[in-house]
């Protein structure tokens, strides 16, 4: 029960320390939780993005197959699905078709790509929520195309991709095969790529051995590929917003570190007194060093709490335009919240840890000076 009664009067003292420099630790707090905050922003903001594009691509084929010309994805001719063959573990092949189309009224590319799926008339396309909103237009509207021969063509909007489906189909425009194969000018027995289904992930490797020796001019392009093609996309603009945030991470490491090394005359007076009527040198350091946790496990808590709701509540409005990476059709989406340990960890340890040692260091050597040198 004693050693119970010592540090509850130990915490009300230490409380009491802090609410007498309400003003200096205000301070430090709001620095301190804004550094978090942007930091937690870029890295919650990053890795719901890679999460979600994770999930989005394990619905996309395993083996994407192009063909090469001159260094460059060409069309490939329809019996490029014949000289494929019958290999094993290959479940289901067809050729796609998709392009690109740029429209001078908004300054932004759409990606047009036929979905025999949805059953579509030729007059008819079904577009994404970003495309609706930048042009204004929904379901019942007409959305004009210049073909390549330069004769225009009008499609009537059928319907609006589902809006939990922007991250990826923002500049999507769905039409039937014959209505691309005209606008776009690619005659028939020719695709843009050609897709294969695998049953087994552990054959992708041997099966794109295969295709490539079979067809010396095309290129295999695993899934698995995409996917740490986008998780590398995405952990280079996280580090670019590193750097540029760098200059305040060290303007507030500069700042913390003259706090907690830079004792005041009153915080020396403070200890001196402490020592001249009893207080041990442990007991010194353990008052600081929670002065020191305390402030910086609030600022962490309340920079992580504001990160969350700015990315999962208000689509991290602040980094958005760098980390999606769309420069006009901007997906309006808000992602499922999820939280990674380790980051959390990781974060934790590299703004909270640095802080408390920093305190303990000046402490020390002011607690063991001899009282009455202190007070002088």
């Amino acid at each position: 029960m004693g050693w119970l009664r010592r540090q509850r009067y130990l915490l009300d003292f230490i409380l009491a320390s802090l609410l007498r420099r309400k003003g200096k630790n205000l301070g430090l707090l709001l620095v301190y939780s804004l550094i978090v905050f942007m930091l937690a922003s870029v890295m919650l903001f990053t890795h719901a993005l890679k999460r979600e594009m994770g999930l989005v691509l394990q619905a996309s084929p395993e083996i994407i197959l192009q063909r090469i010309e001159a260094g460059r994805h060409a069309l490939i001719p329809e019996d490029y699905l014949q000289k494929i063959g019958r290999l094993r573990g290959v479940t289901a092949r067809k050729g796609r078709l998709w392009g690109y189309f740029y429209d001078p009224a908004v300054r932004a590319n759409y990606t047009l790509m036929v979905a025999p799926e949805r059953r579509l008339a030729d007059s008819e396309v079904i577009i994404g929520s970003a495309i609706a909103r930048t042009r204004g237009i929904g379901p019942g509207d007409y959305l004009t195309f210049r073909a390549h021969d330069g004769e225009a063509y009008s499609f009537r909007v059928r319907e609006l991709l589902a809006s939990d489906t922007e991250l990826f189909s923002a500049d999507l425009v769905l039409m039937s095969e014959r209505a691309f194969r005209i606008s776009q000018g690619v005659t028939e027995g020719w695709y843009t790529d050609i897709v294969l289904s695998v049953s087994n992930p552990l054959e992708l490797e041997k099966i794109a051995e295969k295709l490539t020796l079979r067809l010396p001019d095309t290129r295999p392009i695993l899934r698995e590929e995409i996917l740490r093609t986008y998780d590398a996309i995405f952990s280079w603009r996280q580090g670019i917003l590193f750097v540029l945030l760098l200059g305040a991470i060290l303007a507030f490491v500069i700042f913390a570190w003259d706090k907690a090394s830079g004792l005041s005359a009153e915080e020396r007076r403070e200890i001196g007194i402490l020592k001249a009527v009893g207080w041990e040198t442990g007991d010194v350091l353990r008052m600081k060093f929670w002065e020191g946790a305390i402030l910086s496990l609030m600022a962490f808590l309340l920079g992580y709490l504001l990160a969350y709701l700015h990315v999962f509540h208000a689509s991290a409005s602040l980094f958005e335009p760098v980390l999606k990476g769309w420069a006009v059709l901007y997906p309006a989406f808000r992602l499922t919240p999820v939280i990674d340990g380790l980051q959390v960890a990781t974060l934790f340890f590299f703004s909270v840890f640095p802080y408390v040692v920093a305190t303990i260091i000046p402490i020390w050597q002011v607690s063991v000076t001899d009282p009455d040198a202190v007070m002088r």
